[in-house]
């Protein structure tokens, strides 16, 4: 279930081992001052984004997880001094160096599929093998998709996704194991093939060529119109009443665009530091094991061993709810300590944890579901 490990990660530098002492073990470091009563309710900075603004109740209400403020501004009083590179990734195949409208194409027909490489009941990870070397979770879907297109499967054309069969799709995923949730994939193909074949010539580049270089512009940006036109990237769940929007595929796969292809001239984006962090499994893991969050006995009891927590359950919305939350205060108390020249967004924030934490063999939450 790891979401960007087909991705070759430049600035490896802020890959710092998570079980150093300082990182399980922090100092009482910062100033006193600064910190507040745990009764004291914080936001993070305003920056614009609906994902952020629409997280108040989720916190507020929580019950089994909770974000320790004391430590986040602990931890910021050393990991501020830290590099925290922008992350920058290399598409596997060359797929960067060439005409970016096929790798637009690539991205986010991969990224609307790019959920669940480990089968739930035994706990084994996809994997193939592909141009003389091994491939493992999404490393194994991007490969698979490539090898397609090498053999003359549109794979990249929505008319042609729109229609394919349950056989057709397990032949192009054929690995050591069938590929995982195999049949919601094929429903989330159908559908966005659909939409691709009927607005957009088929192609996902034209798509993001129709939509305003923003994440948000009053309903042209691109997660919006993402979000809207294609249901797959509604990441959004219901809690009392509440809508709790997530958005993490949508907002992934235009960050890997960006991440991928601006410096080259390649892809605009005028606002990512709207971004917040692509709530997932991993980075959850990071905020426990640092003293970031903590959960509930309960909740503890389940991730140890393995429970599956059901999609839009109250356990696993604030899991995903602090997860955002917490990131965007420790980049906040971060900010506070840096020069105007070296700021930093969300994102960064995000890769600083799922650097580290994605190759640990620390339990993480269990959810079944496509939106990550």
């Amino acid at each position: 279930m790891k979401r960007r490990k087909f991705l070759e990660l430049a600035g490896k530098s802020a890959a710092i081992s998570p079980f150093t002492p300082m990182a399980i073990f922090p100092a009482v470091l910062g100033n006193p001052e600064r910190a507040s009563s745990k009764d004291t309710m914080h936001w993070p900075k305003d920056i614009g984004s609906p994902v952020l603004d629409s997280l108040h109740y989720a916190i507020e209400s929580s019950r089994d997880v909770h974000t320790n403020y004391d430590k986040i501004v602990e931890i910021a009083s050393w990991m501020a001094y830290e590099e925290l590179p922008m992350p920058e990734y290399a598409l596997p195949f060359g797929l960067a160096d060439g005409d970016p409208d096929l790798a637009i194409d690539f991205v986010m027909v991969a990224d609307s599929i790019d959920t669940a490489f480990t089968d739930f009941a035994r706990h084994e990870k996809f994997q193939v093998d592909y141009a003389a070397q091994h491939w493992s979770d999404s490393e194994a879907e991007f490969a698979c998709i490539k090898r397609a297109m090498d053999n003359g499967v549109p794979f990249l054309d929505g008319r042609y996704l729109a229609k394919i069969t349950r056989p057709e799709l397990n032949k192009v995923f054929e690995g050591n194991i069938e590929m995982p949730m195999l049949d919601e994939k094929l429903e989330v193909l159908h559908q966005v093939g659909k939409v691709l074949g009927e607005k957009y010539d088929g192609k996902f580049h034209n798509f993001v060529h129709s939509c305003s270089p923003r994440l948000y512009d009053s309903g042209n940006g691109l997660i919006e119109r993402l979000v809207t036109e294609f249901p797959r990237f509604n990441d959004v769940s219901m809690l009392d009443g509440h809508e709790i929007k997530f958005y993490k595929l949508p907002q992934l796969g235009i960050w890997m665009l960006y991440a991928t292809l601006h410096k080259k001239g390649k892809f605009r984006l005028d606002d990512p530091q709207k971004m917040t962090a692509f709530a997932d499994y991993i980075v959850p893991v990071g905020l426990r094991l640092m003293g970031i969050t903590t959960y509930s006995k309960e909740l503890e009891q389940a991730i140890n061993t393995y429970q599956l927590i059901p999609r839009d359950s109250r356990w696993e919305i604030e899991i995903r709810a602090h997860c955002l939350y917490a990131t965007a205060l420790l980049t906040d108390e971060i900010n506070k300590l840096r020069p105007p020249d070296r700021q930093i967004i969300i994102p960064q924030i995000d890769a600083r944890f799922w650097l580290p934490y994605h190759t640990t063999t620390w339990p993480h939450h269990l959810t079944k579901t496509i939106m990550y």
